[in-house]
């Protein structure tokens, strides 16, 4: 059985990465579109602003609900740590670009 349950841990902690990238690229995006309209000071329209915090929540949420599995290394904690700080500092990126909103 130990084969088993090593292939079953395999699966949930690759499972779990391919989650945590995926988290990781959107909020590469985000951070994109954020730079981009922060340099553009009337592109900050209600709308966007909106929209921005609306996305911002939604991998909030997702980051700090996620169950990290006890089978990650401590490089995986690692990275979810340093996304959890960076969503933060999105939240900071996106109210100083909606603070430009005209």
């Amino acid at each position: 059985m130990p084969m088993v349950k090593d292939s079953i841990q395999k699966e949930v902690v690759d499972g779990w990465r391919v989650f945590v990238s995926n988290l990781e690229r959107s909020l590469d995006l985000l951070e994109k579109d954020i730079d981009e309209t922060a340099e553009m000071s009337k592109a900050c329209t209600s709308e966007w602003c909106t929209a921005t915090e609306h996305v911002l929540d939604e991998i909030s949420n997702s980051l700090f609900s996620i169950s990290e599995p006890s089978w990650t290394s401590k490089e995986d904690s690692a990275k979810l740590k340093k996304l959890k700080k960076r969503i933060h500092e999105l939240y900071g990126q996106y109210a100083t670009a909606a603070s430009k909103k005209k």
